[in-house]
């Protein structure tokens, strides 16, 4: 499907990295250039780029960056250290180094193919969670989980992009995702700019939306998915899907097999991101409290949604209804024989 699928976050050319600069979206458009591996450790870091799988496309050109330093290794040490939560983000590394080379042009081969079968990954889950569907029903999402976060079409917003496509929708909700506003300036503008038309809610509205009725669907990505189907999401995802269960409201996690973390048991063993202080006690720039005014803040960036919550999981390897520890290992290991045969 090529309709309403225009934006592109990320792009080498130039014999570097192209990124649009997420944090300036939607009043301005600008594209940011990396030229070194820690150009694009602190673009990671810095939440230029963002999304697990955008992050892992951008680590591995990364690593083509830090090979045309010479110091291949190190590179790849200091992007594995921007952002812990998003597994994507050391599956790219762990396949760039299964290269086995420091020569730049084949790492680049590598970050290329890593790029283009995220994309057609990203298609092939649009299509099937986009059957999933009852036409004329409306969903919500949550952060952004479409193009800016991939490396194009999206995985949870892919889905919202084929329905749509379809004549499936007649709603979309997108949540504004505090602090950063993820759904209200990045999935707005998103959805905008590929004529696609949004509605943003106050995170807080979802549930007296989906009791309303209407909505078909809560649809989001995930940065990790542990063996045991735990989803860590975005902060508010599982405040989310608690409501959605109340409701009758069907809750679809879409994201790719690389975000699936066999080695994580459960999600005890996911690492959550903690953030500054200052991103929920500031408004507009300016500081909402002095310091020493005994206010401080608590500022998770993930959180986790059990296994029992999500009623179906697409990944690129298969549609998984809901998910356990048995139904995943059947996933994977069923997708591992195909690949051998």
């Amino acid at each position: 499907m090529t309709d309403h699928d225009a934006v592109r976050a990320i792009e080498w050319r130039n014999n570097g990295l192209r990124l649009l600069d997420q944090r300036r979206l939607p009043q301005q458009v600008v594209y940011l250039d990396c030229n070194t591996a820690d150009d694009v450790a602190a673009a990671i870091r810095g939440m230029v780029v963002r999304g697990a799988p955008a992050i892992g496309i951008a680590a591995a050109y990364g690593c083509v960056l830090a090979a045309r330093e010479g110091e291949l290794a190190a590179g790849m040490e200091r992007l594995a250290e921007a952002r812990p939560t998003a597994v994507n983000l050391h599956w790219a590394l762990r396949r760039m180094a299964a290269v086995d080379s420091v020569d730049p042009g084949r790492l680049l081969a590598e970050a290329r193919a890593i790029h283009a079968a995220d994309i057609a990954a990203n298609q092939a889950m649009g299509a099937a969670g986009a059957a999933l569907i009852e036409p004329g029903r409306a969903v919500i999402t949550h952060c952004n989980t479409g193009s800016l976060a991939t490396g194009g079409f999206g995985t949870a917003l892919g889905v919202v992009r084929q329905a749509w496509g379809e004549g499936r929708l007649s709603e979309v909700y997108a949540g504004e995702t505090r602090p950063w506003l993820q759904g209200a300036r990045l999935t707005s503008w998103e959805l905008a700019n590929d004529g696609i038309p949004v509605r943003v809610i106050a995170d807080s509205a979802a549930p007296s939306l989906m009791r309303a009725g209407g909505v078909g669907w809560v649809i989001v990505g995930a940065d990790r998915v542990a063996a045991n189907g735990d989803v860590a999401n975005k902060i508010g995802t599982y405040g989310l899907a608690l409501a959605a269960h109340a409701l009758g409201v069907g809750v679809m996690v879409v994201a790719p097999a690389s975000t699936l973390d066999p080695q994580v048991p459960d999600s005890d063993a996911i690492p959550i991101e903690t953030r500054a202080p200052d991103e929920l006690l500031s408004w507009q720039g300016e500081a909402l409290f002095s310091e020493g005014e005994g206010v401080d803040a608590w500022n998770p960036v993930f959180d986790i949604t059990p296994a029992g919550l999500v009623d179906v999981l697409v990944t690129d390897r298969g549609v998984v209804h809901h998910p356990d520890a048995v139904r995943l290992r059947e996933l994977m290991a069923q997708t591992a024989n195909q690949e051998l045969a």
